[in-house]
């Protein structure tokens, strides 16, 4: 059974961009949502990784599409529980917990944290890259942490939670706690 790492995130969110740090292997990458339609996959020594198309606003696409993608998404997670080692969700940890505070506001469920119960529930292990961590302020980086990981269940302080947060900056190549992450779980499987 070949085992996998699947990166899933919001649109925009740098997945593609992590998936060539991770892999070395090129996809379409743009600035507006959309870009990655279908699930692109690439074996890495005895591992596949698997970029996902992104979930929410995607340019120039019908609402009736982005229920596509989602209802994919969805499909291949449960699909393909079985084979997945590893599940990594991408955030952009600078605008997580203002889109989370404007869904609540709304009385809606954030589709990011709604997206890490979807995993949870399925038994996926899960890993929440916390993605363009260079773009908050040094002295900022740890509270903003605890917050989001109290938004997904997790009690602060963030740093507890290492084997399943890694602050990252996937377009500054800034991905090894990702890395160490995935090498301890690939050790193990």
């Amino acid at each position: 059974m070949s085992k996998e790492v699947v990166l899933i995130g919001r649109s925009n969110v740098g997945k593609s961009t992590l998936f060539w740090e991770l892999t070395g292997k090129k996809v379409p990458i743009g600035k507006r949502p959309g870009i990655t339609q279908y699930p692109f996959k690439t074996k890495v020594g005895n591992i596949f990784y698997v970029d996902m198309p992104g979930y929410g606003f995607m340019f120039r696409t019908t609402k009736a599409d982005q229920e596509k993608t989602k209802d994919l998404i969805v499909h291949y997670f449960e699909e393909h529980a079985r084979e997945i080692l590893l599940a990594v969700q991408v955030i952009d940890a600078a605008s997580f917990l203002d889109i989370a505070d404007r869904w609540e506001g709304r009385g809606e469920v954030p589709m990011e944290i709604e997206l890490w119960e979807f995993l949870d529930d399925l038994g996926l292990h899960s890993v929440l890259a916390a993605n363009k961590m260079d773009r908050i302020a040094k002295q900022d980086r740890d509270g903003a942490l605890d917050l989001i990981c109290e938004r997904l269940g997790m009690l602060p302080p963030w740093t507890q939670w290492q084997d399943r947060v890694a602050p990252i900056s996937a377009k500054r190549g800034q991905i090894d706690p990702l890395r160490a992450i995935i090498s301890r779980k690939v050790a193990v499987a």
